[in-house]
């Protein structure tokens, strides 16, 4: 079958990922979407079973640092179009081994870059057609005061963590690539994700489950600490548009225009969990426990998405308690996704079925 587009997008079984590919996959059947993706303990096939069987979907497990896989792919299926998304993303992980962060965020994606470029500029019609799009975070430009500053797309680059860091450096080299070779790229830097399919390591799905199981919710600090909270589905739309109709080398933030201290936003997922579990309100109030706080920890983050919104008529469709109340009856509701998650199963199945491919 002949497609219109063929486009890889790396980091495909991952949280925002998945979403992505769901999307791209049942909006675009002309488009040939290619997931790659290495299957580390963040990817997770099962988030895609209801579109595995596509006709214009191919999945290949791969690592973006293998450069000469990565050359392979982009010969054989003729992309001609990239959203890369694979990145090693959890900030306490990244304190504790930094290098991972940096081999992944920073070389795999440089790897992505020159494979593109080298694959591109061999065709008579080089760069024509073609677009680089790097997903990145609000977490490169450092952290505000409680001042209604916001970030922009103007703001200055201060990563505060290794995460950021190596998210910072991936940036700079796709806007290097647009400027010294002409590559057509685009860079987004988003707000906090939440919804369904998120490894139960972050803030939301972590807390939804140990307040279903009765443990401890730990708190950094005093629970101060501000952030941005953008739903997943809204941040898949804001990719799609942006990659048909963002302007080659700009930058585009993604917000939800949506801040929460976190103590605030635990209580909501507390009020809301405990409401659809049918415990009395306030039941699992008890269960909060303040702990030392992060080295390095950013106290505010908040993006202003106002030129997504002017330029390509993008904003978020829900509002926080809509999908909070989404999101939380997802969790409840998928069981068993969660268990295989928290009990490994998951990585168990997949990584036997394409160890040998």
């Amino acid at each position: 079958m002949k497609f219109k587009r063929n486009i890889l997008i790396t980091g495909g079984a991952g949280f925002i990922g998945s979403h992505v590919v769901r999307l791209f996959v049942n909006q675009y059947p002309e488009y040939h979407i290619i997931n790659l993706d290495k299957l580390t303990y963040a990817g997770n096939l099962a988030n895609l079973k209801d579109i595995e069987n596509a006709a214009n979907y191919t999945f290949i497990k791969a690592d973006i640092c293998d450069f000469n896989k990565i050359m392979d792919i982009f010969k054989q299926y003729q992309i001609d179009g990239v959203i890369h998304l694979a990145a090693e993303s959890h900030v306490d992980r990244s304190i504790k081994d930094p290098f991972t962060f940096a081999q992944t965020n920073i070389m795999g994606t440089l790897s992505l870059l020159q494979a593109a470029k080298l694959t591109w500029e061999s065709l008579p019609e080089k760069f024509e057609n073609k677009r680089f799009y790097h997903i990145s975070t609000d977490e490169v430009y450092g952290a505000l005061k409680f001042d209604g500053t916001l970030f922009t797309e103007e703001t200055k680059y201060q990563p505060h963590s290794p995460y950021s860091a190596s998210k910072a450096s991936s940036d700079h080299f796709v806007r290097a690539f647009h400027d010294t070779y002409g590559m057509p790229t685009i860079v987004t830097n988003c707000s906090n994700n939440y919804g369904p399919y998120q490894f139960p390591e972050k803030l939301i799905p972590l807390f939804i489950n140990n307040i279903r199981r009765g443990k401890e919710l730990p708190v950094y600090g005093k629970g101060e600490n501000v952030r941005d909270w953008l739903y997943v589905e809204d941040h898949a739309r804001a990719i799609d548009i942006i990659f048909h109709k963002g302007k080659i080398a700009d930058t585009y933030n993604i917000g939800g225009f949506n801040e929460w201290k976190n103590i605030d936003l635990i209580k909501v997922i507390i009020k809301t969990v405990d409401r659809l579990l049918g415990n009395l309100e306030g039941y699992s109030l008890r269960l909060i426990t303040y702990v030392t706080d992060r080295k390095g920890h950013d106290l505010r983050y908040a993006i202003d998405s106002n030129k997504l919104k002017k330029e390509l008529g993008w904003e978020p469709s829900l509002q926080f308690e809509e999908g909070i109340e989404k999101t939380v009856k997802w969790y409840l509701d998928n069981q068993e996704w969660m268990e295989n998650v928290t009990s490994g199963e998951y990585l168990k199945y997949y990584q036997e079925m394409y160890e040998n491919k």
